[in-house]
């Protein structure tokens, strides 16, 4: 499954990632820089550490999964 991780700073300087299944491809840098900045905007989430400030990057990931039969 792949995955959009947005990835911001919080009041305290840690790393809080926001992540969205399932990302349209090929990926709008514009588009995810100016939803990133409607989130700052926003306010709407706020970590355990304090409200997000600032963004930091994006990036698509993936990960695969392979059943290991057992029986």
């Amino acid at each position: 499954m792949k995955r959009l991780n947005l990835v911001f700073l919080n009041q305290q300087g840690r790393n809080v990632t926001l992540t969205l299944n399932d990302p349209v491809e090929p990926a709008d840098p514009a588009a995810i820089k100016a939803a990133m900045a409607e989130i700052l905007a926003q306010n709407i989430f706020i970590s355990a550490s304090g409200e997000l400030t600032q963004a930091k990057s994006a990036r698509i990931s993936e990960s695969i999964t392979t059943p290991i039969p057992i029986a």
